[in-house]
């Protein structure tokens, strides 16, 4: 049997938990100004005279006003001179009040009435009558149309250059609370292997991981959690009847938690029992793989060119160098903080640099049609030595999590 798999269970591998989260450092006020400083930064090196931010993660990263997005507008309006505006339903403005963090006036609109008008009333305070308008890129469609009709004396353009401008790079802060994160999810990822067992379920197995989120101090559980048994985990998001665990099969579990706002996002392979040698082969592969990809991740270097070169170690193993299977089906990574998904996205052809600061998954996963699939999924932060690893890559198939 693989070292670290299976022996145990749920009640023994919970017991051992303790909570992991007590010295954890929220993101102070300071932190917020000078984010909100650095976008304006950003508006004015790209010619922005406003910048819309909509509910959601942005809002929550700029000001610390943690607000879900929804189909009424409930945002902020950054202007180039560094002042903000927000914006409100009138029957949420108490309930907004008690969630910002950085003070400023919150303007609000009634039912009846039209927030794009308000915005144009607000434009008019501050005596803009044209220019650049840059619009949250996660603002949705009638958001978007809804502000553009009704002030068309401005050109409207993608925020993205200076939302992710801005959220690409983290602070030191931003680091260690996303290190905590991962620390606590590896914990998790360890005991998950151990209460595996022959019929055990996907749902008994993922609510552990969930409950084991919570015992270590996350008290929202898992965030997500894939998990995934033998010729499934050649899906890399799971399937719609995942089946039970049987002797000897491989095993896929993807999963993370949200600590202060920020996720971790970890995934292990191997297999209860006995791998095939083709399983073996495929996972030293796949291990090489993510290696080559992280000593290809120089700071100056593009996100590109890091997945160039897994799928460069992918051919020369004799499998696809672009997409097709058995090979990498998809980009080597993401970038990851208040969003599992953010950038810079390590991918084919993007000329984004890395840079001091960014923060991106590595997980080359490889699939082979109708067998099985393997993904080593572990996360890096760039220093100004290069990269480094959040978490310690998988050992060996022999011994995982390297005991």
């Amino acid at each position: 049997m693989t070292i670290g798999i299976g022996g145990s269970t749920a009640a023994i591998e919970l017991d051992k938990i303790e909570n992991r989260t007590q010295n954890v450092k929220p993101i102070e006020l300071n932190e917020y100004l000078e984010r909100i400083q650095k976008a304006v930064r950003f508006m004015k090196e790209h010619s922005v005279k406003v910048l819309y931010i909509n509910a959601g993660t942005n809002l929550y990263y700029f000001t610390g006003t943690l607000w879900s997005a929804s189909e009424r507008m409930v945002g902020a309006l950054l202007f180039e001179d560094g002042s903000l505006e927000y914006i409100a339903p009138k029957f949420e403005e108490g309930t907004f009040h008690k969630y910002m963090k950085v003070q400023s006036a919150v303007n609000c609109w009634e039912e009846h009435e039209s927030p794009y008008e308000l915005i144009g009333k607000l434009l008019k305070n501050k005596q803009l009558t044209g220019g650049s308008f840059a619009i949250d890129e996660s603002a949705p469609y009638f958001l978007v149309d809804g502000i553009s009709i009704a002030n068309r004396s401005f050109s409207f353009v993608n925020a993205q250059q200076i939302t992710a401008g801005c959220r690409m790079e983290k602070s030191k802060n931003e680091i260690a609370i996303i290190q905590q994160a991962k620390d606590i999810t590896i914990e998790v990822q360890k005991a998950a292997a151990k209460i595996l067992r022959p019929g055990i379920t996907v749902n008994e197995v993922t609510d552990f991981i969930n409950k084991a989120h919570i015992k270590a101090g996350v008290s929202s559980g898992s965030y997500f959690c894939i998990v995934l048994f033998a010729d499934d985990t050649q899906y890399p998001h799971g399937v719609s009847v995942p089946q039970p665990l049987k002797e000897n099969e491989a095993v896929i579990i993807d999963t993370g938690c949200r600590l202060e706002g920020y996720l971790s996002d970890i995934t292990r392979s191997y297999v209860y029992g006995e791998p095939s040698e083709e399983y073996r082969t495929i996972w030293d592969l796949e291990k090489k793989t993510q290696l080559a990809a992280f000593e290809a991740a120089q700071l100056g270097s593009s996100c590109g060119s890091v997945d160039d070169a897994a799928r460069k170690t992918l051919a020369a193993a004799g499998l696809s160098a672009d997409y097709s299977l058995p090979g990498l089906p998809h980009r080597v990574g993401h970038g990851t903080g208040l969003d599992i998904h953010e950038y810079p996205y390590l991918v084919r052809g993007s000329e984004i640099k890395l840079q001091e600061g960014m923060v991106v998954s590595n997980e080359p996963m490889i699939c082979v049609p109708g067998k099985f699939g393997i993904r080593h999924e572990d996360h890096f932060y760039m220093t100004e030595n290069g990269p480094k690893w959040f978490t310690i890559p998988m050992h060996s198939l022999d011994n995982p999590f390297g005991y």
